[in-house]
């Protein structure tokens, strides 16, 4: 295995006979981690918001990968009720998922809540993938070297959690909601992390980051956001690709380190597993035990016992 400061896709190991959950399969970072794993032989599950968009994704990743094992299922993070029954078809089928990638997620959109009354983008980007990585966690338990990576953001250091105020209605704009939703994703993983250890579970959470990618997060932001987002990603951000090197380090090293944000390095070096020291908020145990509280009583899912 080559060693983290070198490593990069080339690298990838045969992953046959591994099935792994991708979210947001269907645009940008997703369509580059599916791509790579479908390459190396593992089974992917597409979990796509949009099935026909999925399809689409899957079809020409099958023109350029004959034999890749791509399955497209139904998946809106918004919708806690879809998390369920995405969960619970993988149940009903007796599929084992050796490593769930949380991938999916929006940004800089305008103020709108989930049903659960929960700003948009941390109910897509954190509660959604709580309640999945939850709902999962009996069929990650089965795998083989069992990886939950939750993608998360540089940008998490810019996030301000209110427990008290998770609609955003005392304040809200769409970027400053967008950092808060990735500090959520590292402190639950975190969380995760410190749960999953003290039950000896063989399932492992791993945080990861792309840098700045050139991806179409931004597509439903006003359009003066994404005509300063795309100047800034040309100067600033790495070509998909290049950016996932972390993430699917994560998703298929074993030697692969919790506790740390695992990044790609800065550009314009090339893409090289780079583990970081978090910081600031996301350090606080006491705030990711309370968020994870206010998360289990939002979506009705906690991890049990035993993990």
């Amino acid at each position: 295995m080559a060693h983290a400061a070198t490593w990069n896709i080339a690298d990838l190991r045969d992953q046959t006979g591994r099935t792994i959950v991708v979210t947001g399969a269907s645009s940008g970072l997703g369509v580059a981690i599916t791509r790579h794993l479908a390459a190396r032989g593992a089974r992917v599950i597409m979990a796509v918001r949009d099935t026909g968009k999925g399809d689409r994704v899957r079809d020409r990743l099958r023109a350029e990968h004959p034999k890749a094992d791509l399955d497209v299922r139904h998946l809106d993070l918004l919708d806690l009720d879809t998390a369920r029954r995405f969960a619970d078809g993988l149940r009903a089928e007796r599929v084992t998922v050796d490593a769930l990638v949380n991938n999916g997620g929006i940004g800089n959109v305008p103020r709108r809540l989930s049903p659960q009354g929960v700003e948009s983008q941390l109910a897509t980007n954190h509660l959604g993938h709580f309640a999945l990585t939850g709902l999962l966690l009996d069929r990650l338990t089965m795998g083989r070297d069992p990886v939950v990576v939750t993608v998360a953001s540089g940008l998490y250091r810019l996030g301000r959690l209110d427990l008290d105020d998770l609609a955003a209605e005392r304040r809200y704009s769409p970027a400053g909601a967008y950092v808060t939703s990735k500090l959520a994703n590292v402190l639950f993983a975190l969380e995760l992390d410190r749960r999953l250890r003290a039950a000896g579970s063989p399932v492992r959470s791993l945080l990861a980051h792309p840098g700045v990618a050139r991806t179409d997060l931004d597509r439903d932001s006003p359009p003066l956001v994404r005509a300063v987002g795309t100047v800034l990603r040309l100067f600033l951000s790495r070509p998909v690709d290049d950016a996932v090197t972390a993430i699917l380090y994560a998703a298929t090293e074993p030697a692969a380190p919790t506790g740390r944000h695992i990044g790609p390095g800065r550009p314009p070096r090339p893409a090289r597993p780079t583990f970081e020291t978090l910081t600031g908020a996301a350090t606080d145990p006491d705030l990711a035990a309370r968020l994870w509280a206010r998360s289990a009583q939002l979506t009705g899912v906690d991890v049990p016992p035993g993990c």
